[in-house]
């Protein structure tokens, strides 16, 4: 599929940050400073593109709360992955009034994937008047400009128009300060899976320019973040539109190259283009984190075929084994849909025998949710709920086995981990990762949070290991 790839000067990027700069200086003329709160669901793109948001907000003058009765200016980035992110967001806007009588001249803006289907984004504008601003994912990189329509007009804007995406570099980010951080390397996706609306409202694949992502990662490094995350909705097709000669296996190693101490992690992979490449060089380089997220979503040959994923199981099988040939210690997990449209009890079944034969260290599982507009949604489905409801239990059943008995291999190892946070609990209140992600807790002096240390294995259970701190 062909189609125009819009970048986005960077003069009109200054253009936007005019704007916020005139409505923080509105903002001061009226003697305040006002509060925002963004209220983010879904994926980690959701969450970077969050973090663009509060640098827009940020410029405009604004400090940050999660209270919706003291902030000025909400915005609810949205998710359109599933049916239940989409309910839990319309729920949580509609509560919003609330808020909004207590704070009338409280701005309320819905923004994401959710607004970005035509019905959504009709059904906010008709049925939910508390809400002043949609706009798309697309649209993002002129919050500035359409929040101000609304604050100069005293109107409601709608900016959710369909498109194939844009690229923009330059937008001001404002991200925790913490140990991790997010950095997208590509948007959009050109798989059109049956069942996923992500091609229809993140667009076509854009993928950024290799300077300027190995740019943004040495200054992530020289900034003093420890676990950085490169995010694409399938990053093993990073630089296909870019011919430049760079893909994804290659901008790891160039990241890999920047001096410091840290690791790089990715999401998500799709298996119809992992390659060895790729394998040998999270082996090779010494920063990449041996971690992979490889989504099967089903075992079934079948249903792969439906859902229109280009491979089978057979071929998935290999890849994992030929991913932990080259990194025994690999952590290896994956999404899997159940009951997707006429899947059977033999489909089931397949697989339930693919996952015993990969052993997956996690396993994200989740009843098939009917998307509006994907081929999947009009395939016929005589099975009910509580068929794939008793499917669902028995997959998590195995599930929490394999991951538990994964768990206790650990026990007795010396690891090193990140220390990335505290738990809130007296007991083992520290939160760390491996070199694999897996979620190790502490006891130890907060102070060691965002240093790598070596920690003992004491025990685990199926969602986490436990840990003593070696020589200290």
């Amino acid at each position: 599929m062909s189609y125009e790839r819009k970048v986005i000067d960077i003069e009109k990027i200054k253009e936007q940050e005019g704007i916020c700069a005139r409505i923080s200086a509105r903002f001061a003329a009226e003697g305040k400073r006002p509060l925002a709160m963004v209220d983010t669901y879904g994926c980690q793109q959701n969450e970077a593109d969050s973090e663009k948001l509060r640098g827009y907000l940020a410029e405009m003058g604004c400090g940050f709360t999660q209270n919706e009765f003291q902030a000025d200016i909400i915005v609810v980035n949205t998710c359109a992955v599933r049916e239940h992110a989409e309910m839990r967001v319309l729920g949580n806007v509609g509560a919003l009034n609330h808020s909004k009588k207590n704070k009338p001249e409280q701005i309320i803006a819905v923004c994401g994937c959710m607004v970005q289907q035509e019905h959504m984004a009709e059904k906010i504008k008709k049925s939910y008047p508390v809400v002043d601003l949609v706009f798309g994912p697309h649209e993002l990189w002129r919050f500035p400009e359409l929040i101000s329509r609304v604050m100069t007009g005293h109107r409601r804007v709608f900016a959710a128009e369909k498109s194939d995406g844009v690229m923009a570099e330059g937008i001001p980010q404002q991200r925790d300060g913490g140990v991790k951080a997010w950095l997208s390397i590509m948007y959009g996706c050109n798989n059109f899976c049956s069942y996923c609306v992500v091609p229809y409202v993140r667009g076509r694949e854009r993928s950024r320019r290799p300077e300027d992502v190995v740019a943004e990662a040495r200054q992530l490094v020289e900034q003093g973040y420890k676990d950085i995350t490169l995010l694409g909705q399938n990053v093993n097709s990073y630089g296909k539109d870019l011919g430049a000669g760079v893909d994804f296996a290659d901008l790891i190693r160039m990241i890999n190259d920047i001096p410091g101490d840290f690791l790089i992690r990715f999401m998500t992979s799709h298996p119809k283009d992992a390659t060895e490449k790729l394998f040998e060089t999270m082996a090779a380089c010494e920063k990449c984190a041996h971690q992979l997220h490889l989504p099967v979503q089903s075992g079934s040959d079948r249903i792969l075929k439906l859902m229109n994923r280009s491979y089978d199981s057979a071929k998935y099988l290999r890849q994992a084994e030929l991913a932990r040939s080259y990194m025994p210690d690999l952590v290896l997990t994956t999404d899997i849909i159940v009951g997707f449209p006429g899947e059977t009890e033999e489909d089931f079944e397949d697989t339930i025998r693919l996952c015993e034969k990969v052993r997956f260290d996690a396993m994200f599982t989740f009843i098939y949710s009917k998307r509006v507009g994907t081929p999947a949604a009009s395939m016929p489905d005589p099975y009910t709920r509580e068929d794939k409801q008793r499917h669902f239990d028995r997959l998590m059943e195995v599930s929490n086995r394999i991951s538990s008995e994964k768990h206790r291999e650990y026990e007795g190892r010396i690891l090193r981990v990140l220390v990335d946070g505290e738990t809130g609990r007296d007991e083992y209140n520290l939160s760390s990762r491996t070199n694999g992600g897996r979620l190790v807790h502490l006891r130890g002096n907060p102070a060691l949070i965002g240093r790598f240390i070596d920690v003992k294995i004491c025990s685990g259970n199926t969602w986490a290991l436990y840990g003593e701190i070696e020589n200290g």
